[in-house]
């Protein structure tokens, strides 16, 4: 149930995140989710898209810097504490989620969370355990 996530290292420079984006577009490739984290030199642009081996190789044909990581994607209730609730599960197992980000479903019941812990497998089965739906790279492609 592991997500491939692209990540591609940016210049913290005025046009280059349109440059990465107009690399995926001209590919073909649909953005599902991104989040962005940067510094005053560099950013980090995390992505799920419907064809991570077709992003990354056209990423790096184009001369950036890109990295898949697995990652998952959990569905929550969207409503308040829904994500919390998916949170807890994981601090009493003691997993540490080293990063986060979301996006509605177009039906709007439900949230979809991209997750990146210490530790995915473990992760995954308290996740299962618990009732959690842990969605599939094509899952997430055809939301």
């Amino acid at each position: 149930m592991k997500v491939k996530q692209i990540s591609i290292f940016l210049e913290n420079k005025k046009g280059r995140l349109y440059e990465a984006l107009k690399v995926l577009a001209e590919a073909g490739i649909n953005i599902r989710a991104l989040a962005i984290a940067d510094t005053s030199d560099f950013g980090i642009l995390r992505l799920i898209v419907n064809d991570p081996e077709k992003a990354k190789s056209a990423l790096e044909n184009a001369g950036f810097t890109v990295k898949i990581t697995p990652v998952l994607a959990v569905e929550v209730d969207d409503r308040p504490g829904g994500l919390a609730e998916v949170l807890k599960y994981l601090y009493d197992a003691d997993i540490n989620v080293e990063y986060t980000y979301a996006f509605v479903e177009k039906s709007g019941e439900k949230a979809v969370v991209v997750l990146r812990t210490n530790n995915l497998d473990k992760t995954i089965s308290v996740l299962k355990e618990k009732g959690i739906t842990l969605l599939s790279e094509g899952e997430v492609a055809n939301l």
